[in-house]
């Protein structure tokens, strides 16, 4: 008995000298897969976020999923520019942005999003979003925030009390599944790997290729950065709260396209459910895709920002 609590508290001791040793990355001026775009920052409620801007036109806001970055959307950013000026930011604890002690609440990403808008001065936007940025996008618009002019909401995470990345991997489940056990859930997060990160982001893709190497090494790294598993870790302990704000749906005035890839981690129950509950919304299925629809299927998302911006007429 007393070998196996001394084996634990190893492994616990082991977990704090590894996160200890982990050096994080520097933070990038430019975006490694658009050496074009500079990096900026604007401080949002006492949070410095990082964030992009490129193209002119109307302007398109694209929110990325949890445990990521803005660099999720190289893939669509770029396309997405020649007939936009388009804006993406890191949340509060991802990427790049500040990571506060704070309570990783939806009402912490929809207020930063919301001062995002109003800090850079961004008007009639179509607010593009998948996973909680979705959620964020459709939480914004119930708010009636009158800087949203519509809404791009791919793959919503706002079901199944917030545990739906657990349906993504046999993996995710697992670890995901020990967040709240005390002691045990720092520890797996402590000992993460590169191998380990990979995998759980590959369950977000229907095609493992869809995922570019080089994205998954530099959401390895930023890992690494102080209070970043910590905050990955307070996110997770209210998850529930997603499927709970859904509740004001009901007040969405903004057109919505409401996107859903083919294998996305929601069941068709659920997705009905938003169909129903948000007025006016138009649901499409993309097939071939997962949760990550960005990735696996770019052209399927911006062509999602183009209709509705035709359903939202000229700004």
């Amino acid at each position: 008995m007393w070998a196996l609590v001394v084996g634990l508290v190893g492994v616990v001791g082991v977990s704090y000298l590894i996160e200890a040793l982990r050096r994080p990355p520097a933070a990038p001026a430019h975006l490694s897969w658009a050496p074009g775009i500079a990096v900026q920052y604007v401080n949002v409620n006492g949070i410095r976020l990082r964030y992009v801007v490129s193209g002119e036109g109307e302007p398109v806001v694209l929110l990325h999923t949890l445990r990521t970055q803005l660099d999720m959307f190289q893939k669509v950013l770029p396309t997405l520019a020649r007939d936009h000026r388009v804006y993406a930011l890191d949340f509060p604890g991802h990427g790049y942005a500040d990571i506060p002690a704070a309570e990783y609440t939806p009402a912490l990403f929809v207020d930063a999003t919301a001062g995002f808008l109003d800090r850079v001065g961004i008007e009639h936007a179509i607010i593009a979003g998948e996973s909680i940025g979705a959620s964020v996008a459709l939480l914004l618009a119930a708010r009636g925030h009158p800087r949203v002019r519509a809404v791009v909401a791919v793959n919503p995470y706002d079901y199944d009390g917030g545990r739906g990345i657990r349906r993504s991997s046999t993996l995710a489940n697992l670890l995901f599944g020990v967040n709240d056990v005390p002691i045990v859930g720092g520890t797996a997060m402590r000992l993460r790997s590169s191998p380990v990160v990979r995998r759980i982001l590959e369950g977000g893709v229907h095609d493992p290729q869809a995922l570019p190497p080089e994205l998954a090494r530099e959401m390895y790294r930023v890992g690494n950065r102080p209070g970043h598993y910590r905050a990955l870790m307070a996110l997770v302990n209210h998850w529930a709260e997603w499927e709970q704000a859904r509740g004001d749906y009901h007040a969405i005035a903004s057109p919505v396209e409401l996107v859903y890839g083919e294998f996305d981690w929601s069941l068709t129950a659920e997705r009905d459910a938003n169909a129903r509950d948000i007025p006016g919304a138009r649901m499409t299925t993309v097939p071939n895709a997962g949760h990550f629809l960005s990735l696996d299927a770019p052209g399927a998302f911006v062509d999602a920002v183009a209709r509705v911006t035709q359903r939202s007429g000229k700004s």
